[in-house]
């Protein structure tokens, strides 16, 4: 991370996409995705002991993530657009796996940067109104959370752990870019996460195009138990390649991390680019088997999935013929 008094870059030195290639990236073709997928909504179980943490998918990058020290939830985004208005932007295709009314206590949020479709205020100002939880975001994102009326809220720089949290959190880089508006480009931070829940070192990559942050990640933080990767949104190339992963990008992270186990995000949910909605689970796989990873080591969930991470980290019994 760098900055001036008013703007951060990432390490790369690669800043986002050109704006100039904008009109390009608007004629590109769309895959025809269905306007709506059924969902049916589910409660979580909770953590089975104290070395459980349970991992659902609620959708795009939220997560609920439960534990006996702490209740966590990523990126929290219930609304029907991902958008500054309710008419028009992105509109949801798959339901919350998880209503937001049957969420369990919320004790902190891992905020990762101020786009809509991750920063979401009206479902901040029901976490607010709700349980008022810790939440942790980089730099510059104090002011926008607070209008949620959430007001317990600590931003980090890169590589500054919390002080509030209840489980221990580090603020990690991350390969993207931040704006709300047309005039307030990168004048906020992004990042990703490493935290731990259970004695276990989780990492939450936020969202992120890939870049040699996660090979410095896994030399100063060790390796993951549980990664959360995303794995879509990300054609075309020439426009997306600087800030979304593709999931060949997406498997080459999880070596990176050295992940025990990953578990995908960011697909499925909003139509923010041409490719179709079953192509990035697709390509994923693709990449698993072409660089020899097995499958079972990295989740696509669909929305309410609940993983207990204690029963994904046992040791695998192979049958012998």
């Amino acid at each position: 991370m760098s900055g001036d008094a008013d703007t951060f870059t990432n390490s790369s030195g690669r800043n986002g996409q050109p704006i100039q290639k904008l009109p390009g990236f608007i004629a590109t073709p769309r895959a025809r995705w269905p306007r709506h997928v059924n969902v049916t909504p589910r409660i979580p179980a909770p953590p089975s002991d104290d070395r459980d943490v349970v991992i659902t998918f609620i959708g795009h990058s939220t997560f609920l993530l439960q534990s006996m020290q702490a209740t966590v939830l990523t990126d929290p985004m219930f609304s029907n657009r991902a958008s500054p208005v309710s008419f028009a932007g992105p509109k949801r295709v798959h339901e919350p796996g998880v209503r937001l009314a049957d969420l369990p206590r919320i004790d902190m949020v891992l905020l990762s940067h101020n786009h809509y479709d991750h920063c979401d205020l009206p479902t901040l100002h029901e976490l607010a109104q709700r349980f008022q939880p810790l939440v942790v975001t980089p730099s510059g994102n104090r002011d926008l959370v607070e209008k949620s009326g959430i007001t317990r809220v600590e931003q980090l720089g890169w590589w500054q752990s919390s002080r509030k949290s209840p489980v221990p959190v580090t603020v990690a880089p991350a390969q993207h870019f931040s704006a709300r508006t047309p005039f307030d480009r990168n004048r906020a931070l992004w990042g990703s996460f490493v935290f731990e829940l259970a004695g276990r070192r989780l990492y939450f990559a936020g969202d992120t195009g890939y870049s040699e942050h996660f090979r410095v990640i896994r030399a100063r933080a060790g390796r993951m138990d549980l990664t959360l990767l995303p794995i879509g949104a990300y054609e075309p190339r020439w426009f997306m390649k600087d800030v979304h992963m593709n999931p060949a990008e997406a498997v080459q992270a999880h070596l990176d991390l050295e992940s025990k186990h990953s578990v995908a995000m960011h697909f499925g949910t909003f139509q923010l680019t041409p490719e179709a909605i079953d192509a990035p689970p697709q390509a994923l796989r693709h990449a698993l088997d072409e660089r020899g990873v097995d499958r079972a080591v990295f989740d696509v969930p669909v929305p309410g999935e609940s993983l207990h991470l204690s029963d994904v980290l046992r040791p695998r019994v192979v049958a012998h013929a």
